[in-house]
């Protein structure tokens, strides 16, 4: 695992927005998988303005998204597609017929099964992550055992606690996910995880503590052979972590 140390989280962006550029212009028709929550915001501005300002071409680029709440449907202001759309989709010229975020509405056991359909047929070039306070991947949570494959989540309360800034209150944040499964994450032949905000606790334990425990689903990146992992160091000295 790759650790890369940031001055700021405006340098974790761009040098993160370099990865995914790289793999863009090496192979035009990748799949992207995608992240939402604030930590890769950045990354998708400086992705759109580089495709904006320096042609950084989209138009082939296929992608799948980690997750969706249930309950939500696309065009709710807090739902992952809503997110996608607004954050990145609608600034760059991927075609969103070639964008794939699971729905939240409906039948929730046959949209897992199209989403682990879409997965199963689906080779994630470069997997993009956040981790929760919890030590989350996706809405993987904390637990006893996690999941191989696409699957419906119960999310922990501390994620409903970090989630509640984003609706009117605490009482409307749902309470289930529909996430891809820990297998789906490390069968990406790269992984990007951007660490922001007051997550010590999650970067303490992948960062040094030596334990991989499904008590901190971010830990099983130690055993991707491919991962980097940006940190800021404001965040990196806070938890003591020299690099």
């Amino acid at each position: 695992m790759k650790v890369i140390i940031c001055e700021n989280y405006a340098s974790e962006c761009a040098q993160a927005a370099d990865v995914i550029e790289k793999i863009v212009r090496e192979k035009p028709d990748c799949t992207l998988g995608l992240a939402t929550g604030s930590s890769p915001v950045g990354m998708y501005q400086e992705l759109a303005r580089r495709c904006r300002e320096e042609g950084l071409d989209f138009s082939k680029v296929h992608s799948v998204n980690l997750d969706e709440y249930v309950g939500l449907s696309g065009d709710h202001d807090q739902s992952y597609r809503y997110f996608m759309d607004s954050n990145l989709f609608n600034h760059i010229n991927i075609d969103k017929a070639n964008t794939y975020v699971a729905k939240g509405v409906g039948d929730i056991e046959e949209n897992i099964r199209e989403f682990n359909s879409v997965l199963d047929n689906s080779v994630i070039d470069v997997q993009v992550l956040g981790v929760g306070p919890d030590g989350h991947l996706g809405f993987n949570e904390p637990g006893e055992a996690l999941y191989d494959g696409a699957h419906k989540e119960v999310l922990d309360e501390s994620t409903i606690d970090a989630n509640a800034r984003f609706f009117a209150s605490r009482d409307d944040v749902p309470r289930y996910a529909v996430t891809m499964g820990m297998g789906n994450i490390m069968r990406a032949k790269k992984l990007l995880l951007i660490i922001s905000g007051n997550k010590q606790d999650a970067a303490r334990q992948l960062l040094i503590d030596d334990k991989i425990t499904t008590a901190c689903p971010a830990t099983f990146m130690k055993l991707h052979q491919d991962a980097v992992v940006f940190i800021e160091k404001k965040l990196a000295d806070e938890i003591g972590y020299k690099g």
